[in-house]
């Protein structure tokens, strides 16, 4: 269910709000109180290594237990997309990252505890300053993987999947990637 849906109650003066007006705000017909819902931003990176492995997760935690991602998480209030990229590449696998570059974004329904959060999923790409990747915070193992190993349906969400699809096209349009010009999907 999306957030706005729980909401019965003005949460300023507890009135009864009735019928909301709009899809992503309740006006109170009580005091007026005005509230947005938002769409919730999250960042991920394509860890590429210098032999074109890919740093991918298998997440520990629901949803999308056992899938593969790339690293990421929630943007936190007061960060910038690179920094909240920064500090969740750090608190899942322990690198330090450099050479951050936006490469897509794309809108994904985040499921959590009976809540449906509108998402705005931002990817980059980026490359391993410093650190030895490993599983910490909600992952449960590590794979570094080429291009062409990357299995679609095994992909977490359907915006990352999206962001795949871009992120390997880019590959094949890039005068740097040479070594994986030929790059297909697996799945």
């Amino acid at each position: 269910m999306p957030p706005i849906q729980h909401f019965r109650r003005c949460p300023k003066c507890g009135q009864p709000l009735g019928k909301c007006a709009g899809t992503n705000f309740i006006r109170c017909p009580s005091c007026e109180f005005l509230l947005f819902f938002n769409p919730s931003v999250s960042v991920a990176a394509f860890i590429t290594a210098a032999d074109w492995r890919t740093l991918f997760i298998r997440r520990a935690k629901e949803p999308a237990r056992g899938k593969l991602a790339i690293p990421g998480g929630f943007v936190d209030f007061g960060e910038t997309a690179e920094t909240a990229l920064r500090r969740e590449v750090l608190e899942e696998v322990g690198l330090e990252i450099g050479g951050v570059r936006y490469l897509c974004s794309a809108v994904n329904d985040y499921e959590f505890k009976d809540v449906t959060y509108p998402v705005l999923d931002l990817y980059f790409t980026a490359r391993v300053e410093a650190g030895v990747a490993r599983a910490l915070d909600d992952v449960a193992s590590i794979k570094w993987l080429m291009p062409g190993e990357i299995a679609l349906d095994e992909i977490a969400f359907p915006s990352m999947r999206q962001a795949v699809e871009v992120w390997v096209k880019s590959l094949r349009h890039s005068p740097e990637s040479t070594p994986t010009a030929d790059v297909q999907l697996s799945g």
